[in-house]
């Protein structure tokens, strides 16, 4: 697995605190990206998903796991094994994606598809630099959505947190 970086106790990745994992390496290179050295997929440090694992539960405290980046969806192998363990401690976990809901659900990998049907939570959509702002939580421009996960699979149409919606 190749990680930009991880850090434990996040409290803007998502609600609680959170432990964080930026995978590295991005296919969307957004302008005005706050990540942007993990756009390089040669970049990063290699890690074993059970090495990430150890460090996401370490902290006892810690309510969830969100995956950023880079983008998570470009490892879904690792990123799925590592949200299972996750709830298999009974976690939740949230994931950020340039991909929105309906281009992961349709046009997805099969590996993409089941990283989705695992997450509780979803930001979808590409930053975009003329859309930013500090106001909306849980994401950095206003296209971008809070997803709930599991009620979309269910609807068949994303289905945005209540407390979070634009």
């Amino acid at each position: 697995m190749k990680i930009y970086g991880l850090v434990q106790d996040s409290i803007v990745d998502g609600p609680g605190f959170r432990f964080g994992c930026f995978v590295q390496g991005c296919p969307h290179n957004c302008p005005g990206c706050h990540n942007p050295d993990s756009h390089d997929p040669a970049g990063g440090t290699e890690m074993s998903v059970e090495e990430v694992a150890r460090e996401l539960l370490k902290n006892p405290m810690t309510d969830g796991l969100t995956l950023s980046g880079g983008e998570p969806f470009a490892q879904p192998e690792d990123c799925l094994r590592l949200a299972r363990i996750a709830h298999g401690h009974g976690l939740n976990v949230w994931s950020y994606s340039g991909w929105t809901f309906e281009y992961l659900r349709d046009q997805g990998t099969a590996a993409q598809r089941a990283l989705l049907e695992e997450l509780d939570v979803l930001v979808d959509g590409p930053f975009l630099l003329d859309q930013r702002t500090l106001a909306l939580p849980w994401r950095g421009s206003r296209n971008q959505r809070v997803i709930d996960v599991p009620a979309s699979l269910r609807a068949g149409e994303a289905v945005q947190r209540p407390d979070e919606s634009m």
